[in-house]
Formats: C-alpha cells, structure tokens, sequence
C-alpha cells in the first residue's frame, strides 16, 4: 500500500463510519516507533505507522485510521479530542475505534530490571544493589566515605 492507496482508505473510512469527509492529507511516516498513527494538530493532516499494516494487516490499519480519525473530526468541531475527554470516548465507543493499537510482533520487549548491579565500599564491606550504574569516580560510600567498586552484575531470569 502507498501514500495515495492509504489516502483513499482514510476518505472511505471517513465517509462510512463518520459520515463527514477526510479534507486533509493522510500519509505513512516511517519515522513512527511506538505509535500507530498521530493526528496533526496544526496541519491537520493523520501520518499512520506503516509497520503496523505490514505486521498487523489491513484490520489493525482500519482501527488506527478510525482512532486518528475521532480525533480529526472532534479537533475540526471544537469538540473535546485529547485521549480523556468524554466526546472522544463516546466517539471512539461508536465507531468501534481501538483505544490503542495492538504490540508489534517484532519488537523487542525490553526488561528494564533484568539486571542488578552489586557495589561494594573497599574499606567497610558496605553493599549497595543498584540497576543504574553508579559513576565510582564521582560517587562514594554513604556510611564512611570510603570507595565504591562494582562487586557484581546480577542478572534475572
């Protein structure tokens, strides 16, 4: 699907679940990550993830596109379109727009605590767990000044 096929999609889409029509540009922006899709608030204008129609398909896509869309038409009518505003949640409801999209296969999950990192002060023995690593140059033991050392890297499984 390209830019011109996805535009298409989005005034269909528009047209049949809203009843109004997509005036704007809708296009893929592949410089998305962590989103499906971001309505423009100046332009007005949709850029949608394409990762998504790839990963996910065309059903995924529609979600999105109607997502982006309850906020496009309630931005147009001054009505209330941020995430927790009521019009959009009843919007949402009636279109059967996904409050958000679904996780791509192929991402990563990234396990922030997976591991621990054990420091030791050299002159009283005092231990300090940490998940960041601590700058020993800069940073010494709380209890008598004395200096830190990475002891061990713990990690969890």
């Amino acid at each position: 699907m390209n830019d011109q096929e996805l535009q298409t999609l989005v005034e269909k889409i528009s047209l049949e679940s809203f009843g109004k029509p997509f005036r704007h540009q809708a296009y893929f922006n592949s410089r998305l990550r962590s989103t499906g899709g971001r309505y423009m608030l100046i332009s007005h204008h949709v850029e949608i993830n394409k990762k998504y129609y790839e990963q996910l398909g065309a059903k995924e896509l529609e979600g999105i596109i109607k997502h982006e869309l309850c906020h496009y038409h309630l931005h147009l009518e001054g009505k209330g379109y941020k995430h927790r505003d009521q019009d959009f949640r009843l919007l949402m409801k009636k279109v059967g727009a996904p409050r958000f999209c679904s996780a791509l296969p192929d991402r990563p999950k990234t396990n922030r605590s997976a591991k621990i990192l054990v420091y030791m002060c050299k002159d009283c023995r005092q231990t300090y767990q940490r998940k960041r690593i601590v700058d020993t140059k800069k940073y010494v033991c709380g209890k008598c000044k004395g200096k830190l050392v990475l002891k061990k890297e713990l990690t969890l499984d």
